[in-house]
């Protein structure tokens, strides 16, 4: 793999907000993709750990989640961003950092952009409004 990927889930808003600020704000070397049009199978991925929180998959291999991964995304980028992403990685930091994390996944849908859609899992969202577009690798 020639750059690091960081997967989000496309079908949530506040989510889909989230991402498209970090592609415009937080330059690195990471391909930002929705996990519905990502080849998770290449990845290693599962649309369960893809549900449960955002990914990261760097170029070695290597895998983390929610705000681990959020911290890798931050920390392949300027100055001010990698010293945001080390914090995020600080023991004391990062204790704090997984049951915000969770809390916020939870109540996606409420949160500013969030719609009714982000707090269903993926079988029921294709349930209610069909399959991913074609071409996407689930």
């Amino acid at each position: 793999m020639d750059t690091a990927t960081f997967v989000y889930d496309g079908d949530c808003a506040f989510c889909t907000t989230c991402a498209r600020f970090a592609e415009r704000r937080i330059p690195g070397p990471a391909t930002i993709v929705p996990w519905q049009f990502a080849d998770l199978a290449a990845l290693g991925l599962t649309v369960d750990e893809c549900e449960q929180a955002v990914q990261w998959v760097g170029t070695d291999g290597r895998r983390a989640a929610g705000p681990d991964a959020i911290a890798l995304l931050l920390r392949g980028s300027s100055r001010l961003w990698r010293t945001a992403g080390r914090v995020l990685q600080f023991r004391p930091v990062r204790a704090v950092a997984w049951p915000v994390y969770r809390w916020v996944a939870a109540n996606r849908h409420r949160m500013p952009g969030g719609t009714a859609a982000c707090s269903l899992p993926q079988a029921t969202r294709e349930r209610l409004y069909g399959a991913p577009p074609a071409g996407s690798a689930n």
